[in-house]
């Protein structure tokens, strides 16, 4: 079998725990490291290469699917899984068009993420059979419903949907800017942006938004 380096990115210490046991009962697979945000799992990235690597999606201080983005854009040769609860289709193509191979559900872990990790590696996309009904379902929604959604998320950069996700967690300026690196400043024109281009006027209006985008999801991550 083809040996594996893979680096587990999940701010739960029980699932980095099952996915590494999971995962290094194959023959030349190994976990390298471990990362509990998103910041950490692209430092760690950086500094190790690893061949995959698995992340959530809900991660504190950055979310999974930048966290996959900056990955894939730093080591293309890095392939990118990921392993979360969100079941939305919106939050499906958010990770592909990141540059994700890969999407598991962590209730399929045990039975799907070696055969995942195994496909994406050789250079192969994967889906679990419940994601793929996801996706197709969300392709067949009515035209008019479907194109709100698309041009909804179009208008929002990767950088307003992080904020997006961050001020519907209940994060406040100040504490956003901490978390990205960025002025306080900064931050409010990007809210006051965001409020203006998706016709929101509140902080409920956003939540309800990020809901409805899969950018948060009413489940734990």
């Amino acid at each position: 079998m083809k040996k594996l380096r893979i680096l587990i990115a999940d701010d739960h210490g029980l699932v980095r725990r099952g996915a590494r046991a999971c995962l290094e009962t194959r023959r030349g697979w190994r976990v390298v490291g471990e990362a509990t945000n998103g910041r950490e799992a692209i430092d760690m990235a950086r500094q190790l290469k690893p061949d995959v690597a698995v992340v959530d999606i809900g991660m504190p201080e950055l979310d999974g699917v930048e966290a996959a983005r900056q990955i894939r854009d730093a080591l293309p040769d890095t392939k990118v899984l990921v392993l979360t609860m969100h079941e939305s289709d919106q939050m499906v193509r958010r990770a592909l068009n990141a540059g994700a191979h890969g999407y598991v559900l962590k209730s399929d872990l045990t039975e799907c993420l070696p055969k995942a990790v195994q496909a994406i590696s050789e250079g192969q996309r994967f889906l679990t059979p419940k994601i793929s009904d996801v996706v197709l379902g969300g392709f067949l929604k009515p035209k008019d419903q479907h194109q709100r959604g698309e041009q909804a998320g179009s208008r929002s950069t990767p950088r307003e949907i992080e904020i997006i996700r961050l001020l519907a967690e209940g994060k406040s300026n100040k504490e956003i800017a901490a978390l990205l690196g960025i002025a306080v400043r900064t931050v409010e024109t990007h809210r006051s942006n965001i409020m203006r281009k998706l016709g929101l006027h509140s902080l409920a209006d956003l939540i309800h938004y990020a809901m409805r985008s899969g950018i948060i999801s009413a489940q734990a991550s």
